[in-house]
């Protein structure tokens, strides 16, 4: 039986998080919030919510370490708690939360997959983001030696936690900053976890925070195709296999 639990690392997002954790409370899923080394007004925030929702479990990082390790912190402790799957969800409020009941939906039918959203934007998605994604995923497809991967950036996604945990064990993942979603998905993928993907809505609302830096995050992103591109080296014998095998059954 699948045993869920939402994560949900936060950093500089701690005057949305309430909203994000009151649009979940109708699945009656624990929570697990990572406070990713945030300044006192966002901890003020997170531990107001803690307050309200004693049966939260708060994992609380001394300093700011990227979205990745704050993930990886959460999937730890799901792990430890005996849960199966960790439904991610990111604290900024730009998810549509309604999309929820259709990932577990076909999280119960695929148990042993990754669910993973792939955006349907509104006219609010700045137009940076959409070519950064083109960009990403075209990459993606190249390094898996595959076009199954719709969108790799996304932070909404049900990871089994088994396989997960496994990665964190066996590998050293990128997980600081934006090279972490990238990571992670393509990982996952060479291992050979079942990938389900399902559309959810994003909004990018005005004033909201976003801790997307150009420079640095760039960076990030073409480090972690980087080091994707040198493992596709070594796995290319079984992603040309699993490619030939896919064209076949076609």
């Amino acid at each position: 039986m699948n045993r869920y639990v939402f994560v949900i690392p936060v950093y500089r997002h701690g005057a949305t998080l309430e909203a994000v954790i009151d649009s979940l409370g109708e699945y009656r899923i624990p929570f697990i919030v990572v406070d990713d080394g945030n300044g006192e007004e966002d901890k003020k925030f997170i531990r107001d919510v803690k307050e309200k929702n004693p049966e939260l479990i708060l994992i609380e990082r001394r300093k700011n370490g990227g979205k990745g390790r704050a993930v990886n912190d959460g999937v730890r402790k799901a792990h430890e708690l005996g849960f199966t799957h960790a439904i991610q969800i990111d604290s900024d409020g730009q998810h549509d939360s309604t999309a929820v009941k259709t990932f577990i939906e076909l999280s119960e039918k695929n148990p042993e997959a990754l669910v993973c959203g792939y955006p349907v934007y509104d006219e609010s998605v700045p137009a940076s983001r959409l070519k950064a994604r083109k960009i990403g995923n075209t990459w993606a497809h190249i390094v898996t030696l595959s076009n199954e991967i719709i969108d790799t950036f996304i932070g909404f996604r049900i990871y089994p936690v088994e396989p997960y945990f496994k990665l964190l064990k066996s590998h050293v993942l990128m997980d600081t900053h934006m090279g972490f979603d990238i990571d992670i998905l393509v990982r996952l993928v060479w291992k050979n976890v079942p990938l389900v993907q399902s559309p959810v809505r994003v909004f990018y609302p005005k004033g909201g925070i976003s801790n997307f830096r150009v420079f640095r995050d760039n960076v990030h992103i073409s480090l972690s195709y980087t080091r994707l591109c040198c493992g596709m080296i070594l796995r290319s014998p079984v992603l040309v296999y699993r490619a030939i095998k896919r064209r076949k059954s076609r």
